[in-house]
């Protein structure tokens, strides 16, 4: 307008980093005509993206790493607490924890070497309040491995709970180089899944997954907090569960300036479906108990934020978070949530038979340096085919 040219350093006195408001496109509506924006540098996002970065982590390190200095990771493969996220495929992020899986199954002891197709047992649920109890040895041997996997019944542990840990375990030996690989997008898609009274107080369990487009987003596998009367409050209490993440993600999504349609939650259950959507309107004598913190999704829905989809129950991926299945059911779904081939080759899977006859070879030389074989033929440790 001066009909001057502008240096930066001249006229341009912003510190780094400062909150400005800036000037947007505009067509003389009653609209804000100004967007906030963080001041970088000179040439732009480029620099000024790499130049805060550093900016922050010197004062992380200045404030936090008096004692020891802070460890950052460049590039992309990066680590984080035993999980190695790598960024080389363009489109794709694979997560992947070979060397922590490693370790762990080392520390484990002979009884835990061979290996299982699935994590978990029909039975998984199911308690015996009369099962003998874990010695000492045995039940720090089972806190220190259940610690690992941030499990429940570590109190007081029995026989019961280390056979269905020791399943776990050679699950875990059976796929320890698979990988969950996702391909982001900026469309959330939600299952939401409920197993009715399946706890000993006969509490429910809450199923939630997330993906954006393909991989596992968002996973969660938890008690629910409270007893319903049916499944169909079960479900809606799930739903409910699943609303503060559901809306903080899209929250996120539109800060970084993408567009958030519609966020679909998929259900099992029409009547759930309906009390979700018509609030106490759809209630009946069987469930007009119900607390009216659990229909904020009713609002929601309304708003235009949310939408409740039915889904048939073969579908339902939320499923493998709150049951043990087996079989094709476990595959078809472990192969849509991780993101990889579907296979129904259950013993050996991303891996050669050679790789695995070697390291289970290398786990009895080690085990047999520490622990005295048991004689019986009956309870012979058995190759793996």
């Amino acid at each position: 307008m001066m009909g001057k040219s502008i240096t930066y350093d001249k006229h341009c006195k912003l510190e780094f980093v400062t909150y400005v408001q800036t000037h947007e496109k505009h067509n003389n509506s009653m609209g804000s005509r100004t967007s906030g924006a963080i001041a970088l540098r000179p040439s732009g996002n480029k620099q000024g993206g790499h130049y805060l970065v550093e900016n922050i982590l010197k004062k992380l390190n200045d404030k936090f790493g008096q004692e020891s200095p802070l460890t950052t990771c460049h590039g992309k493969v990066l680590e984080y607490i035993g999980m190695k996220m790598d960024y080389r495929q363009k489109g794709k992020v694979k997560f992947s924890m070979y060397e922590y899986i490693k370790k762990m199954l080392e520390e484990l002891p002979t009884n835990m070497e061979d290996m299982a197709t699935t994590p978990a047992s029909s039975h998984l649920f199911n308690t015996d309040p009369g099962c003998k109890k874990l010695c000492e040895e045995q039940g720090q041997l089972f806190h220190h491995l259940v610690a690992k996997l941030l499990c429940t019944r570590v109190r007081e542990p029995d026989t019961d709970d280390y056979k269905k840990l020791t399943k776990v375990m050679q699950y875990i030996r059976n796929t320890r180089d698979m990988t969950l690989t996702i391909e982001p997008d900026d469309i959330a898609k939600w299952w939401v899944e409920s197993s009715y009274t399946v706890h000993p107080e006969m509490k429910s369990h809450t199923g939630i997954y997330m993906k954006l487009v393909k991989g596992a987003m968002y996973t969660t596998s938890c008690k629910q907090k409270l007893n319903t009367k049916s499944s169909t409050e079960a479900e809606l209490v799930a739903v409910d569960d699943a609303m503060g993440q559901v809306l903080w993600t899209r929250h996120i999504l539109a800060a970084q300036g993408h567009f958030v349609p519609k966020t679909t939650i998929y259900q099992d259950n029409k009547s759930t479906i309906l009390i979700a959507e018509n609030g106490k309107s759809s209630s009946s004598k069987r469930t007009r108990h119900i607390n009216v913190q659990y229909f904020f999704i009713t609002d929601k829905i309304k708003k235009g934020e949310v939408k409740v989809a039915f889904c048939p129950t073969m579908n339902m991926l939320a499923d493998f978070f709150t049951k043990p299945l087996q079989g094709s059911a476990f595959k078809k779904m472990r192969s849509i949530i991780l993101n990889m081939p579907d296979t129904d080759k259950s013993s050996i899977e991303h891996r050669s038979v050679l790789v695995n006859k070697i390291f289970m070879g290398e786990q009895r030389d080690r085990s047999r340096s520490s622990f005295n074989e048991d004689a019986n033929p009956k309870n012979t440790r058995k190759e793996p085919k």
